[in-house]
């Protein structure tokens, strides 16, 4: 796996991506995934239960020490933060109150939101639909790095740079590949994370909200959670474009590892994918999938065929019906 001669343009591919075709196919075969596609009933007291430890962990951090508070911020907060960036991820595919409800989960994520310290929910969502509809989209997949960070990031020590950079390219990225139009939604986000971050700040001053912003920056930063952003859809084989991991870090991230499963039926939330597999084990278990995350990390860092640039690019129709 790799070459000593580096990358220095995505992987253009001209066929359609894959998952569309497989749904079809799946659903013709195995009817029975379709009881699949039911909110999850647990999701709400999960994120519930998460929020009020952050809380908790807030009033905590007002005697630390700063380098206890950071060491937390990563060790604890990190994990925390980082899952419910997967649960907002969750819940913007309206798993927590079902389609139905579609309000009830854009308010909710914006509940989940709070331990991060920044509005991401709204945007989160208004983006992420590209990402299925349009995946490796040019222009409309801000997924895939900029042809700037694959041009920068280039080398081991620029990588890792990049990793611990993350959160920054993840946020800033859409803004310069596909901007969109502020939403009502996005201020409705942002003004009342606002004032959940006045009201940490007047009661308690400022060390909990540097926990939690850095709890947010370090976890989606150089984290061994982290190794979930790279494994999902970065070429580690040529042909393939999305990996799956089974391992033991799902049980914290809401099965976002079963990714593959994810694109063959957003709509199944994270507790019923490994259910899929088990439906359908033909359609995955001869597919490359991934077993550690940090391998990942390490294998993206130190191979010189991996970098920002190792993603499949396709030129993708606007749908006429886009969200």
């Amino acid at each position: 796996m790799g070459n000593s001669a580096g990358r220095s343009d995505f992987e253009w591919v001209y066929t359609d991506q894959p998952h569309t075709q497989r749904r079809k196919e799946m659903l013709a075969k195995y009817p029975a995934i379709k009881a699949l596609m039911r909110p999850d009933p647990h999701l709400k007291w999960t994120v519930t239960g998460m929020v009020l430890a952050q809380l908790l962990a807030c009033w905590l951090a007002r005697g630390l020490a700063w380098r206890w508070l950071f060491f937390w911020a990563y060790a604890f907060g990190g994990c925390v933060n980082h899952s419910l960036t997967l649960a907002i991820h969750d819940i913007s595919h309206n798993t927590a109150f079902g389609t139905s409800r579609a309000a009830c989960n854009r308010w909710f994520a914006i509940f989940a939101n709070l331990p991060i310290g920044l509005p991401y929910a709204a945007s989160f969502k208004k983006y992420h639909v590209d990402h299925h509809r349009y995946l490796g989209g040019d222009g409309l997949d801000v997924d895939v790095p900029t042809r700037f960070e694959g041009w920068l990031f280039c080398t081991p020590a620029r990588k890792l740079l990049w990793l611990v950079l993350q959160p920054f390219f993840y946020s800033l990225r859409p803004l310069c590949v596909h901007p969109k139009a502020v939403t009502r939604m996005e201020l409705c986000n942002a003004l009342v994370q606002l004032a959940a971050d006045a009201t940490i700040y007047a009661l308690w001053g400022l060390k909990p909200m540097v926990y939690l912003l850095a709890s947010s920056l370090l976890g989606l930063g150089l984290h061994p959670i982290s190794g979930h952003f790279v494994a999902e859809h970065y070429m580690f084989l040529k042909g393939h474009e999305t990996y799956s991991y089974y391992g033991p870090l799902n049980w914290i991230t809401f099965n976002v590892g079963y990714h593959m499963e994810h694109h063959d039926f957003p709509s199944i939330p994270g507790c019923n994918l490994p259910l899929v597999r088990k439906i359908a084990p033909e359609y995955y278990d001869h597919l490359p999938q991934h077993h550690s995350w940090v391998k990942v990390l390490w294998d993206f860092v130190f191979d010189d065929s991996l970098g920002p640039f190792a993603r499949v690019k396709r030129v993708c129709k606007l749908a006429e019906n886009r969200l």
